[in-house]
C-alpha cells in the first residue's frame, strides 16, 4: 500500500471563462490539519494548497487556460499536477489533483460538477426559457441545459453549494449528480416541519405577541 495514501484528493476546482480567460469561481483546498510540527503558513506538507497566494493562482489559471483551450482530450499534466476538465458553452470546468492522484477519481468529480450544474441551472438558462415559450425544441436538450457564464454568475450561490457538496477541504464527498442537485435545491427537512405548525396569519401574530407580553410580565413580577 502506498505510504502517501490520503483522502485529500483535490487541490482545486476552477470555473473559468473561455472568452477572456478570467476566473468565474475558484476554490483551492488545503488540509485543515497540517503535519505535526509544520506551520500551516509554511505549506509543503501533504494536502497543503500548492498555490497559496492570489498571484500564484492567477499565473496558474492563466497558463492552464492557454494550455487547455485548444485541447481535444479531457486530461493533461500541467505544472506537475493532473488536471481534468470539461468545456461547456463559454466556460471551462477544471479539477486539479496531485501528480500521483487517480485520474478516474478526478474525472468523476468534474463530471459530477458538470451534471449537477446542468440539473440545477437548466431552468435559469435563457435558451431554456425561450424554448418554454416557443415549444419548438430546435436545440438539443444536452446543449440547451449546459451551464454558461451568465447563468453561473446569476446563480452563484447554487454553484458554490454544489461545489461544497462534492468536495470539502480537498476530500471528495459525493459524485452522484442527482444527489448533489437534490441536496442543494431542497430545504432542510427539519426547517420545513418546524414552519408547518406556525400560524402566520394576522390573528396568529397577534396571539404570539400577547403570549410573549404575558410571559415577559410574569418574569418581571417574579424578579421583583
Amino acid at each position: 500500500m502506498p505510504s502517501n495514501l490520503s483522502l485529500l484528493s483535490v487541490n482545486a476546482i476552477l470555473i473559468m471563462s473561455v472568452d477572456d480567460s478570467s476566473r468565474i469561481l475558484a476554490k483551492y483546498y488545503s488540509s485543515p490539519h497540517p503535519t505535526s510540527g509544520v506551520s500551516e503558513k509554511s505549506g509543503g506538507y501533504p494536502g497543503s494548497n500548492p498555490y497559496p497566494t492570489i498571484k500564484e493562482q492567477r499565473v496558474f489559471e492563466r497558463g492552464l487556460m492557454e494550455k487547455t483551450v485548444k485541447q481535444t482530450s479531457d486530461i493533461i499534466l500541467y505544472d506537475n499536477r493532473i488536471v481534468v476538465f470539461k468545456m461547456e458553452n463559454d466556460v471551462m470546468l477544471y479539477v486539479v489533483g496531485g501528480v500521483e492522484e487517480n485520474e478516474i477519481l478526478l474525472y468523476s468529480v468534474v463530471l459530477a460538477l458538470r451534471d449537477s450544474l446542468t440539473s440545477l441551472l437548466k431552468y435559469y438558462h435563457p435558451l431554456f426559457r425561450l424554448d418554454q415559450v416557443s415549444r419548438r425544441g430546435l436545440i438539443s436538450s444536452k446543449k440547451r441545459h449546459a451551464p454558461d457564464k451568465r447563468t453561473i454568475i446569476e446563480n452563484y450561490d447554487l454553484v458554490c453549494l454544489a461545489m461544497d457538496e462534492i468536495v470539502d477541504d480537498g476530500i471528495i464527498l459525493e459524485t452522484d449528480s442527482q444527489v448533489i442537485a437534490s441536496r442543494v435545491s431542497r430545504p432542510p427537512a427539519q426547517d420545513v416541519t418546524s414552519v408547518k405548525g406556525i400560524d402566520l396569519s394576522e390573528q396568529g401574530l397577534l396571539n404570539a405577541w400577547e403570549f410573549g407580553k404575558a410571559k415577559l410580565s410574569e418574569r418581571l413580577r417574579q424578579g421583583l
